[in-house]
């Protein structure tokens, strides 16, 4: 108790706090990237087809976005240094018994229950809903922050795992990165053991904070809202996730070697720190919505100009273009539901939500594989990406203006 009355919120303690938080979820979520850079080894030694060295990612991405809802409930009832620990372990567990698998299977079971459920569950979603209760009058701001982690991961992992598997190879990567993901994020949670202030409050006030929502979300029930949420989720992720898992081997197809795709992807992620940073900004501004929509438009423009320029240089620019117009499309759900649904269902939605949109980088992954087996080309890829990203748009415009009706009912009703 004492903690919860020497801390408060927005003070030098949540600050140091978030930057602990960044680097958890930065160690956190490794695994997500790595695996894109191994696929075109681990599928040479497996002598496995593209779609089926594609499965362990689908599955690291499944089971990170059901571990997450549990994980997250762990954490409101222990805090969140029992799933951190929790989390250690399961990535120092699971990337040792990735890099000693006998064949693909093993390899994509260890990446979805270990890696995935059990492991870099613990770093994104729990370390979220932590940050956001640390703050209030720049929790928009300390949320990207901390979400950003994620986007670090992408830019930081990839050159470095590519320098150790051409060095040493994919099963000395693995195993080391086993040993060292499970001591630092160990270490890490034994700071994170203050409680949040908010948590010692009643359900009541904490309750009314943030604009009312209303009482029928976008002019439907809250069902359907939600569950139209969820698709877009879906949606958009599959698109996101076309560039993101495969332009590693797609650099190697074009002849242009992994460790070009690997600069890529890193330079891809880093665009999308600026981009998730920037995107809370314009958040704050325009609300979820708007920012959802804006998002998605960029996101399909930028998976368009994949399909044109295939060199070198232009691969470089259209990475850095991917990076820059997506990386606030995924916070912005978490606002959307505190603008259009009561405060008291906002844990449990924005859960659920981004399970779904995890869901859609599982099934992107695997699905943008499958074409490529099919058609022999990454072109027809990039196509099926474009078709999901214009239903995430469809579906933010269609909220868009039922939210836009909703407003002027009310006001009639005034």
């Amino acid at each position: 108790m004492a903690c919860m009355q020497v801390h408060a919120v927005d003070s030098r303690y949540a600050w140091g706090r978030l930057a602990i938080a960044l680097l958890l979820m930065t160690i956190g979520s490794s695994a997500m990237y790595v695996v894109a850079v191994v696929l075109p080894s681990v599928q040479a030694e497996f002598g496995t087809a593209r779609a089926d060295a594609s499965l362990p990612y689908t599955l690291l991405m499944i089971g990170f976005g059901i571990g997450g809802v549990f994980m997250g409930r762990l954490a409101d009832r222990r805090g969140i240094v029992v799933p951190l620990f929790i989390g250690a372990a399961g990535l120092g567990a699971g990337f040792v018994a990735a890099g000693l698998a006998p064949n693909i299977w093993t390899f994509a079971i260890a990446h979805g229950l270990l890696l995935g459920l059990v492991g870099s569950s613990a770093s994104f979603a729990p370390l979220v809903a932590d940050t956001s209760l640390w703050f209030e009058r720049r929790r928009g701001i300390a949320v990207a922050i901390c979400a950003s982690g994620n986007y670090v991961a992408g830019a930081i992992w990839p050159p470095i795992v590519q320098h150790f598997v051409a060095s040493v190879g994919w099963r000395q990567t693995y195993i080391g990165l086993g040993v060292f993901s499970a001591l630092t994020m160990a270490t890490l949670a034994i700071f994170m053991r203050g409680r949040p202030p908010a948590l010692a409050a009643s359900a009541g006030p904490a309750a009314v904070q943030g604009a009312p929502p209303a009482a029928r979300p976008f002019g439907l029930s809250t069902n359907a809202a939600q569950t139209l949420l969820c698709i877009a989720g879906i949606a958009c992720c599959v698109a996101m996730s076309m560039p993101q898992v495969h332009i590693v081997a797609y650099c190697g197809d074009l002849g242009y070697g992994a460790a070009r795709g690997a600069e890529m992807l890193s330079l891809m992620l880093a665009c999308g720190v600026v981009s998730r940073l920037v995107s809370g900004a314009i958040c704050d501004r325009i609300g979820g919505l708007r920012t959802l929509l804006l998002g998605s438009l960029l996101q399909g423009t930028a998976l368009l100009l994949f399909l044109p320029f295939d060199s070198l240089a232009s691969l470089y620019v259209v990475s850095a273009l991917f990076g820059l117009f997506q990386g606030g499309i995924v916070p912005s759900y978490a606002i959307i539901v505190r603008e259009h649904f009561p405060a008291a269902e906002a844990g449990a939605r924005t859960g659920t939500i981004l399970m779904f949109t995890l869901f859609g980088m599982a099934l992107g992954g695997w699905m943008s594989g499958k074409v490529f087996d099919l058609t022999g080309s990454y072109h027809a890829a990039f196509l099926n990406g474009l078709a999901w990203n214009l239903l995430n748009l469809s579906i933010a415009f269609f909220l868009l203006r039922g939210a836009r009706g909703q407003r002027r009912l009310s006001a009639a009703l005034a």
